[in-house]
């Protein structure tokens, strides 16, 4: 009762003193708050802060400490583990700062800790600018960055982490601090990967590049042609400039502008280059590719925020993905990966993809904990369903896909593809090596683990 009571008067007190909203159980607006992305997490926090600026996150950090509550994170909510809400958890809303604010002339921009891809690239667009971002638009960028940050440019531009000049933070004390190469080093290099175990993220600054020209190459494959497809895309990557990326992915044929009618709902095989720079060279470059029989092509200049859309999902379905680092792609390899995409359970907004590293990615720092950057490839099963009766479907053939391919895996995974794996995958992750050191960050920062909806660092 008297836990009660307090509980009580802290809320109340909570909903005076910030700008933005607090909603708690059986109140309106509340089940909206604390839907994410991934429709297979429902979870019931204890409060929800929506907060408008840092002022609230702190306040609302202070109510959590006061109620002794855990603190989840909520940028984009986009992740597939969930671990934006917590069952009994005050939830830190970041919607409602969404800010994005470019220096061209620096090559620089402030991001607040809740806008979405779509927020930043529609922000730096203008000015011909870009950075790494996720391969959705409506991903939160803070956690994006935050636990590596892969996409369309990095081989151009390096992981989206390589590119962080500063993060502004509210730890676990309800302290605002600073983060960057000169200030708070030791945490600086911790935040390179190790997410959300240290506190709230409420701006990043991240590095800009020129992107004057952003092309891409299309082409739509039936499934049978997928071995010889992959092959030609892995020559075309491991000769090809840092400025191409791209993938092959395995998908059913979505009623778009560049798929024909007859193969919407279809099982295909798609590769897509991507390039920064301009379209002949693209051309020159997508040769070998085009060259085989393809059912559609899609080949010219597209704005680097539009192709950010172009694998987007529609939020609340069932999803349930996972990873492999692999350190090579032999050909065994190549047609276990395509096997495994005909396989793949349709229809369904279900990918099963290839994605390349090397260029930028592998030419980049070290020291951080993102082992997974020296593997040449990776594949990403993206599990995508409507029905929990399929739920065992879709989540089996996942894993099937992991253990297929895994004699070619270098055994490190990029945890912002993956849900809730277990403590050896969130090693694998981070890197053995970092272990300790980032257990040692968090025990300074959050000892008593108040930041523990994530891939968790245990305070030693």
């Amino acid at each position: 009762m008297a836990f009660r009571s307090k509980a009580h008067t802290a809320l109340a007190a909570l909903r005076d003193d910030l700008a933005g909203d607090v909603l708690a159980p059986g109140e309106d607006g509340y089940d909206d708050a604390r839907a994410v992305f991934n429709g297979m997490i429902d979870r019931r926090p204890a409060v929800i802060a929506r907060c408008a600026h840092a002022a609230d996150v702190v306040r609302s950090v202070w109510c959590a400490r006061e109620l002794d509550l855990a603190v989840a994170v909520r940028g984009g909510g986009h992740g597939v583990s969930g671990t934006a809400v917590g069952d009994g958890a005050l939830v830190v809303d970041l919607r409602r700062m969404r800010g994005v604010t470019v220096d061209p002339a620096a090559e620089a921009v402030r991001v607040e800790g809740g806008a979405t891809m779509s927020d930043l690239d529609g922000a730096t667009q203008p000015y011909a600018l870009a950075t790494t971002g996720g391969r959705a638009s409506t991903t939160g960028v803070g956690g994006f960055v935050l636990g590596g940050g892969t996409g369309w440019l990095d081989r151009a531009f390096g992981l989206a982490v390589d590119n962080l000049l500063g993060v502004e933070l509210v730890t676990a004390d309800a302290e605002r601090v600073h983060a960057s190469a000169d200030e708070n080093p030791e945490l600086f290099w911790a935040l390179h990967g190790g997410g959300g175990n240290f506190g709230v993220a409420t701006a990043l600054t991240l590095e800009l590049h020129e992107l004057p020209l952003f092309c891409v190459a299309l082409a739509l494959f039936l499934p049978a042609s997928g071995p010889q497809v992959v092959r030609a895309f892995r020559e075309i990557l491991g000769t090809g400039p840092d400025t191409v990326g791209g993938a092959v992915l395995y998908v059913t044929g979505p009623p778009a502008d560049f798929v024909p009618p007859h193969l919407v709902g279809r099982r295909l095989c798609l590769a897509l280059l991507t390039y920064a720079g301009g379209e002949e060279e693209l051309r020159k470059l997508a040769a070998p590719l085009l060259a085989l029989p393809h059912e559609a092509r899609l080949v010219g200049a597209l704005p680097y925020a539009e192709v950010q859309r172009m694998l987007d999902a529609p939020a609340g379905l069932r999803n349930y993905w996972s990873a492999e680092y692999l350190g090579g792609l032999p050909d065994d390899a190549v047609d276990v990966f395509c096997a495994l995409g005909d396989d793949m359970p349709a229809p369904a907004l279900t990918q099963h993809a290839l994605f390349p590293q090397g260029g930028a990615v592998a030419a980049g720092p070290h020291g951080y904990p993102v082992p997974f950057r020296d593997a040449p490839w990776a594949v990403h099963p993206f599990g995508v369903w409507e029905d929990p009766a399929d739920d065992e479907r879709w989540t089996g053939w996942v894993r099937e896909v992991r253990a297929a391919v895994r004699p070619w895996s270098t055994g490190d995974v990029y945890l912002n593809f993956i849900g809730d794996e277990g403590p050896e995958r969130v090693r694998a992750g981070l890197g053995e090596g970092n272990t300790l050191r980032l257990e040692k960050v968090k025990r300074r920062y959050d000892p008593d683990n108040v930041f523990r909806f994530n891939h968790n660092i245990r305070p030693v």
